[in-house]
């Protein structure tokens, strides 16, 4: 059973701790897309609770190495904190390129990904505080649902804002661009159909690049949240 003694304390904060960074960086990253300008700073912020998240990472991995027993089995408190901390990674990656990109224009697509981003995170932030009650595993299970149709919704962004970049490079044919550049956990496979109209910015063969590989890795943060969820399900599934 999921118990809350003093014992236990501890990892159940750990990962509120760094589901909290997590939704404090998606809403950067929301915020920088909108502010574009002050880039450079947005980016420092996200970094900064990316260090928080890597740090809360490092005292749950010690707080294993002197713990006998553990409200969780070990495995799945492992595997939570460091997909937990792949959201940060990826997330902070967007934000790196931007900056490193010097972006100065944005995608609709970018601004609606980023904002499914958020609310993906806010979902697992609402999981992870119900995490040591049992009695309510059914709004958990709930919660790991609405983050899976939050990623799909991602994917279908993701395709939409590759196809759009594709046909300004070639309208009405097949564009060949590079095989996906990604910096964080892999995302899987680009769509084999990819369906949509073109977003407004005009993308020379430069920011095709640019923006590819800003994708990639906003959409990996999102297949990540999904993660989470599969792991909080398998943890409700087996102490329920």
């Amino acid at each position: 059973m999921f118990g809350f003694k003093k014992r236990d304390r501890f990892i159940y904060g750990a990962f509120e701790n760094q589901a909290a960074a997590m939704v404090g960086a998606a809403k950067l990253l929301a915020s920088m897309f909108e502010r574009i300008g002050d880039a450079p700073e947005i980016a420092r912020q996200i970094s900064d609770l990316e260090h928080q998240g890597d740090k809360v990472t490092h005292e749950t991995v010690a707080w294993l190495h002197k713990t006998w027993l553990t409200p969780l089995d070990r495995s799945d408190i492992m595997s939570l904190s460091s997909v937990l901390d792949d959201v940060l990674d990826c997330t902070e990656a967007v934000s790196e390129r931007v900056v490193l990109f010097e972006i100065d224009e944005v995608p609709e697509d970018a601004r609606r990904l980023s904002s499914v981003l958020v609310a993906a995170c806010e979902a697992v932030e609402q999981a992870i505080k119900l995490l040591p009650n049992l009695d309510r595993a059914r709004e958990i299970v709930d919660l790991c649902v609405e983050i899976n149709r939050l990623e799909n919704q991602a994917d279908a962004l993701y395709s939409h804002a590759l196809a759009g970049m594709y046909r300004q490079r070639k309208p009405g044919g097949v564009s060949t661009i590079p095989p996906p550049i990604v910096h964080c956990a892999d995302p899987g496979p680009a769509p084999q159909s990819l369906r949509g109209r073109a977003i407004p910015v005009d993308h020379g063969p430069l920011d095709v690049l640019k923006w590819r590989d800003i994708y990639d890795n906003l959409e990996a943060a999102t297949d990540r949240c999904e993660d989470v969820a599969n792991i909080l399900e398998g943890i409700v599934l087996e102490n329920a």
